[in-house]
């Protein structure tokens, strides 16, 4: 059996998962949470698969809770490795191959899976400064990661590779070039690595070549994002420098006039760093409505809120302004596909998305849409002339691949 261990460090968290690559099934995964904090929260759960079948194998869960003080991203990584002695399955019996870690920012260095040595990680360090939110939190992963595994080879996974093919054209942005140069401004783009899966997903579903596809992927959860895809290529995608960029969000504002942020800093008299708060903490659905998940909003609509209402108006506006522009920069589309916690779960969300784009000859078929089963579907009628899907997204999936590809 040959097993990959996925590590995703953030700067309190630690996410693994123990994925089996025959199957490509996880075999144990966890989460370590409020690491530094006085207690932190550990959860760790086993899967055995009881009886293999057709679509898909059932599998038992069984899930150990406990909490701890963890000090450090050494010390969860010490207490990952407790959960899968104490717990399952044994790293003795499925010794991973690779371990393979998440990092949100590769900056135009790094546009490939990538063995992490010294310099590597030197390299992924200093990309902190266009992610300090993030890239901190997967350095201090790997860097404990390498000293707890030291005879696998690490590997770096990077959510802003898949947008390394973007043209100039699109990860440009119009100002002085020289400050742009030397501050590294220009577009990224993120959720690579989920909306590469997706786009792969969609065209082994539909039994057509990749290259031949012109695709468009909405990524929506509580942060957002939607890519155009032509051949397996990113070719455009919302989120730009850093993840702010693009869709209304959970608690982020998307797409914003850039004056906003000297009008707040020369009127409110706000901060560099209240502003940064506001508009990736306290903006998006959570500003508009007081709520971030999409069904508290949905059940506002509902219920007649006014602030409600608004919210998804807008949420919806600026989806169905992104599908018209992609289909413009695409030429055309193939397929539309939905994915992440809203995208996967929220059918009145996909139906007021398209809802505009019948001219196109786009069509939803409401029973599809509204049926809730799993695994990949299509949405659309038997006649609409863009497939439109909802895939179910697997990044620690995509991670682990991509990881034993170099192992």
């Amino acid at each position: 059996m040959s097993v990959v261990l996925v590590i995703n460090s953030g700067s309190s968290s630690l996410k693994y998962s123990l994925m089996d690559m025959e199957r490509e099934m996880p075999l144990g995964e966890g989460l370590i949470e409020r690491i530094g904090q006085e207690s932190s929260d550990i959860a760790h759960t086993v899967h055995r698969v009881v009886v293999p079948g057709e679509p898909a194998p059932t599998v038992l869960d069984s899930t150990h809770r406990s909490q701890r003080p963890i000090a450090d991203h050494d010390e969860a990584m010490s207490v990952m490795l407790e959960q899968f002695a104490e717990h399952g399955p044994q790293l003795a019996e499925h010794p991973p191959v690779a371990v393979g870690h998440r990092v949100v920012h590769g900056g135009a260095r790094f546009f490939a899976p990538t063995l992490i040595d010294d310099l590597i990680e030197i390299n992924i360090e200093d990309l902190s400064v266009l992610a300090p939110l993030h890239n901190p939190g997967a350095v201090a992963g790997i860097r404990a990661g390498r000293r707890a595994i030291a005879d696998v080879p690490h590997v770096a996974i990077f959510d802003t590779a898949f947008h390394q093919t973007l043209p100039p054209a699109a990860y440009t942005y119009a100002i002085d070039h020289k400050v742009a140069e030397r501050h590294r401004v220009r577009r990224y783009g993120f959720h690579g690595t989920s909306h590469k899966y997706v786009s792969e997903q969609a065209a082994i579903f539909l039994d057509r070549p990749l290259e031949d596809l012109k695709q468009i992927v909405f990524h929506l959860g509580n942060g957002a994002s939607v890519t155009a895809i032509d051949g397996g290529r990113s070719v455009e995608t919302s989120m730009g420098m850093t993840p702010l960029e693009g869709l209304v969000m959970g608690t982020r504002s998307g797409d914003i006039d850039p004056a906003v942020v000297m009008h707040l800093s020369r009127v409110a008299q706000l901060s560099t760093r209240e502003i940064d708060e506001l508009l990736n903490k306290k903006s998006g659905l959570l500003g508009l409505a007081g709520r971030v998940d999409m069904r508290d909003i949905l059940a506002g609509v509902d219920a007649g809120e006014d602030a409600a209402t608004l919210a998804f108006d807008v949420y919806i506006h600026r989806l169905r302004a992104y599908a018209g522009a992609y289909i413009a920069q695409l030429g055309g589309v193939d397929v539309i596909s939905f994915t992440a916690g809203v995208g996967e779960n929220a059918a009145h969300v996909r139906a007021e998305a398209m809802a505009t784009l019948g001219f196109l000859g786009i069509e939803i078929d409401s029973a599809r849409n509204e049926a809730r089963v799993p695994g990949i579907r299509r949405i659309s009628t038997d006649g609409s002339a863009v497939e439109v899907l909802v895939v179910p997204t697997d990044e620690e999936l995509e991670i682990a691949r991509q990881a034993f590809s170099l192992a």
